[in-house]
């Protein structure tokens, strides 16, 4: 049976639902909020605002892999409040990665919730220590940086 790992993390920024929402439901606004050193890029070309069933290639740099293609499907929207980014081509196994936000006494809270498992049985669970733990965190940290400064009112 493979691993199924998760990350946890949450936030609370000083801005109001519908500024968050706006950029939350922007698929252009997910480059604002990586980090340089994926050398991400959006294939796709995407709309304004994302829908059910939004189908995005993006581009990723994996070390040693090179660059790789991640497809994701966006679901489950509930307008202000939350969706979901499932993973349909990509180098997970399985990436279903639930984002949510709700208003709070002093701004936003902001969720995000991964599921995620790593191909390649046993080699997936050494990659997993040695670098895939590491760099989520690294991904998630950067975007509790950046974030805020990109929503504060």
């Amino acid at each position: 049976m493979p691993k199924i790992y998760q990350l946890y993390r949450e936030q609370v920024i000083a801005t109001d639902l519908e500024t968050a929402w706006d950029f939350m439901s922007s698929p252009r606004n997910l480059d604002a909020i990586t980090p340089d050193d994926l050398s991400f890029e959006i294939i796709t070309e995407v709309p304004e605002v994302m829908y059910n069933g939004l189908l995005i290639e993006y581009r990723v740099g994996i070390p040693l892999l090179g660059k790789q293609t991640w497809l994701t499907e966006l679901k489950h929207i509930r307008n202000n409040h939350s969706f979901v980014d499932e993973q349909r081509i990509g180098p997970y196994k399985v990436w279903y990665h639930y984002h949510e936000i709700t208003p709070h006494a002093e701004g936003v809270r902001f969720v995000d919730r991964v599921n995620y498992v790593l191909p390649c049985g046993p080699f997936g669970r050494i990659a997993h220590g040695l670098y895939v733990k590491r760099k989520l965190n690294h991904i998630f940290d950067h975007r509790a940086k950046v974030a805020p400064k990109l929503l504060n009112r």
